[in-house]
């Protein structure tokens, strides 16, 4: 039961079921074809919870969520899926994992009104659930249910999907089933018949696959069971393969992500022999329902029985073993229960990398004579202030402490094993919910010294049937405090993305894409009680001479507000995408002239993408999605300073966007992502369609022919990992002769007699030119070559907001 309190209009706090939410934007209109708002959307699933909770309960919920609404037909908006839960779900959310191929996701488990309730408030329309559920031990149940999604190729109608509908009633009446239809909410018409859960996934989806081949068989003019596209034009697809247990689909009496609130809605039979067979919007439903109309009701609600919790005195190492063949792991795998534990011997402790299908750390302590063991797919945590994920798995023998080796492919955990840290810990707490000691590993060990730990589990479930933990690195006695938030004057540094791995990140929905945009970073801090505004570069160079028509939109706009942004100033050519080589004319101004002049010739925008703080309020502990809706509630677009939209879909459509407009690449940001100043950040991740690398300009070499007389190439380095300058090769391609004159003026000052760079050839060194190695510029190029230098590079211009400090050695992998 829901009870309003405080606020009223668009933010309503509100106590469902003993949970207090809070709604926001209310009046934000999530289907503007139908004016349908945010509020109605809660009433809705409020009303619909009795009959669409049993759908969900103890199912993994991957939800499609749509934060800003779905457009219009004329202009759709597209959704994204969203499988984890999130660090920012509130803590009484329901969650159990999910292993992937080379990942692990929290999937929230919506067994109750408030968390139904809290997920529809975060824009999550669509509920997409498998035809399994969990047991009481966080463990997969056969399938309860048998799903044929009949899906209308190009010309077919939803008559033709209710006539093939029919035909396949036929077929599962003779099997001893008796389906119930529904109008999806999309294009078809989706059959659900009851299991008794004697089955698993696999063989359910091969009898639904065979009934799909012999409807074809019997009807080919109308029926298609093949997933090939291009042969279900039309033909109804019988689409079987959502029996697999990796597969998920939309819960009835779901909404749908489409230009009108339709819903998945549960039909009676009769309805389908209707002419005017049509896709039902909610209002409809409703009505229905209020008529007691719920045909879905006969499949019952087949909830799992309980699991008995195994008795303490049972042998803990029996899901181990049931996991390995001892005739082809190297791994120990003893034959029976454990043995006590040594009296008065140190408890062991081992953390080991496991480079499987994802590289991750396996953290196992000693306890009761088995390894109790943890997977932390980003490692042991650094910094305090940073808590890790620990997904608890199966008990291992205390032999394992000891193992490194290969597990051959094919095999549980195929993959290298290898000691990370290894030694005892002592005890503090053991719990069925909290774990808190103290490792002491190997002298110089990765550890680097003794570790404080604690591991606190975070979702339902009791002891080892408790599988989600977070593992939090804590502050020792005499612990340095943690390092305050990278500043320049009282400015937060820029947050800095990491360079994308191919294959790294899993575009699972969890992700928002944004455009790289070819500019220097800038931060904007406005002065509420002044309105003062100021421009900061990454590294704290004052910016706000340079661009006047920035700082007087921001003032404009902003007037009475204190606020933080972080965006980009680009400069733009005639066909309005950014080019760098038109920056650099506004880069290296200071006369206020010249910057006059030089703003009507080149102007430019600020183009924001971050909110820091709001109101004289820190917001970066928010989580992205958080931060980039106060972004947008907070700036309206103008003309010089906007706020550029995400790109819907994946990954590949966000890179596909970017090449057609000629960008320089992608930013992907993880929606749960806190913003973390003056650090490099897995949680930002940069894709760039060419490589580009910055330089320290450490000397030149004298032009010939048309350069002759002046500068004909620039001499550049990289730092190493040894924190040497190391040589990087020549750039002589890029420049304009006006460039190469100011150039040579800006060197006048910084000769040098000898050079500070490692590896320069003599060929290189004869006619060099050195200057002090403090200028830092930026390349374009096409591959390393196997010496280490750039092949074709071409200069892209100088980088007055970086110094050498800022540089990292570059990976010549990627």
């Amino acid at each position: 039961m829901a009870r309003t309190s405080g606020g009223g209009g668009q933010t309503q706090w509100v106590d469902v079921d003993g949970r207090r939410i809070q709604l926001t934007h209310l009046d934000k209109v999530l289907y503007p074809e139908t004016g349908t708002t945010k509020a109605e959307v809660l009433a809705y699933y409020a009303a619909v919870a009795e009959h669409l909770l049993p759908h969900l309960a103890d199912r993994p919920v991957t939800r499609k969520r749509w934060v800003h609404g779905v457009g219009t037909a004329a202009s759709p908006e597209s959704g994204f899926f969203q499988k984890d839960l999130g660090a920012s779900a509130p803590d009484w959310v329901q969650r159990l994992p999910i292993e992937h191929s080379d990942h692990t996701n929290e999937y929230p488990i919506v067994d109750d009104l408030a968390t139904l309730t809290w997920l529809a408030q975060l824009g999550a329309l669509e509920l997409h659930v498998p035809q399994w559920r969990f047991d009481r031990s966080g463990e997969r149940r056969p399938p309860d249910r048998l799903v044929l999604d009949l899906d209308p190729g190009e010309g077919v109608s939803l008559g033709e999907c209710a006539g093939v509908a029919g035909l396949a009633r036929a077929v599962l009446v003779d099997m001893g089933l008796d389906p119930v239809p529904l109008t999806s909410g999309s294009k078809g018409i989706h059959l659900y018949a009851a299991l008794d859960g004697r089955q698993s996934s696999a063989e359910v989806s091969l009898v639904a696959h065979e009934l799909a081949r012999a409807l074809a068989a019997d009807e080919p003019g109308l029926v298609v069971s093949e997933m090939s596209k291009q042969r279900r034009t039309g033909k109804v697809f019988v689409d079987w393969s959502q029996n697999n247990g990796s597969k998920t689909t939309i819960a009835p009496f779901s909404l749908r992500g489409r230009s009108r609130p339709t819903v998945a809605a549960p039909r009676r039979w009769e309805e389908l022999d209707d002419p005017g067979l049509a896709q039902l919007e909610f209002p409809a439903v409703l009505e229905r329902l209020a008529d007691g109309e719920d045909p879905l009701r006969v499949l019952g609600d087949p909830r799992p029985s309980i699991t008995i919790r195994p008795s303490e005195h049972e042998d803990r190492l029996v899901e181990y073993r049931r996991k390995r063949d001892a005739e082809r792991t190297p791994e120990p795998v003893p034959d029976g229960p454990p043995a006590p534990a040594a009296a008065g011997a140190p408890p062991s402790f081992v953390i080991q990398r496991h480079e499987a299908r994802k590289l991750h750390h396996d953290f196992r302590l000693e306890h009761d004579g088995v390894l109790v063991s943890w997977a932390l797919p980003k490692g042991v945590p650094t910094d305090p202030s940073s808590n890790h994920l620990a997904v608890r798995t199966e008990d291992h023998p205390i032999e394992y402490g000891s193992f490194e080796g290969t597990i051959p492919a094919g095999e549980y955990g195929a993959g290298e094993v290898t000691i990370w840290d290894a030694g005892t810990y002592e005890l503090e707490k053991w719990r069925d919910d909290e774990v808190i000691g103290t490792l002491r590993g190997r002298a110089g060990g990765a550890l680097g010294g003794p570790m404080r730990f604690a591991l606190i589990r975070t979702a339902g479930g009791t002891g080892r049937e408790a599988p989600s933990w977070l593992i939090h690195r804590m502050r020792a006695p005499g612990d340095p405090p943690a390092p305050p938030v990278a500043r320049h004057r009282g400015i937060p540094t820029p947050m800095l993305a990491s360079v994308a791995v191919p294959g790294e990140l899993v575009d699972d929905g969890s992700w928002a894409f944004e455009m790289k945009w070819d500019g220097i970073r800038a931060i904007a801090s406005v002065d509420g009680s002044t309105g003062r505004v100021r421009l900061s570069s990454r590294n704290g160079k004052d910016l706000t001479a340079a661009y006047p028509e920035v700082v007087e939109e921001l003032a404009a706009s902003l007037a009475g507000r204190a606020v933080v942004l972080d965006g980009e100033i680009v400069a733009s050519g005639p066909d309005g995408r950014p080019d760098f080589s038109l920056l650099q004319r506004r880069m290296q101004l200071t006369s206020e002239r010249d910057v006059e002049r030089e703003r009507r010739r080149t102007p430019v925008r600020l183009l924001l993408f971050d909110l820091l703080a709001l109101d004289d309020t820190d917001r970066t502990e928010l989580p992205y999605r958080e931060r980039r809706e106060l972004l947008e509630r907070t700036i309206e677009s103008g003309t010089v300073v906007q706020v550029p939209p995400t790109i819907d879909g994946s990954l590949d459509d966000a890179l596909e966007v970017s090449r057609g407009l000629r960008l320089e690449g992608v930013m992907a940001k993880e929606l749960d992502g806190r913003y973390r100043p003056g650090r490099r950040s897995s949680t930002w991740v940069k894709f760039k369609h060419e490589r580009m690398e910055e330089v320290v300009v450490a000397g030149w070499r004298p032009g010939r022919g048309g350069r002759s007389g002046g500068i004909g190439s620039l001499l550049l380095g990289v730092p190493g990992p040894d924190g040497l300058l190391h040589y990087a090769g020549r750039v002589g391609s890029g420049f304009s002769d006006r460039e190469l004159a100011a150039t040579a003026l800006r060197f006048e000052r910084l000769g040098r007699a000898s050079t500070t760079l490692v590896g320069v050839p003599p060929a290189d060194a004869a006619d060099a030119n050195w200057v002090e190695p403090v200028l830092i510029g930026e390349v374009r190029f096409s591959e390393w070559t196997p010496d280490g230098r750039f092949r074709h590079p071409v200069w892209r211009g100088w980088r007055p907001d970086r110094t050498v400090d800022d540089l990292e050695a570059p990976d010549r992998g990627r």
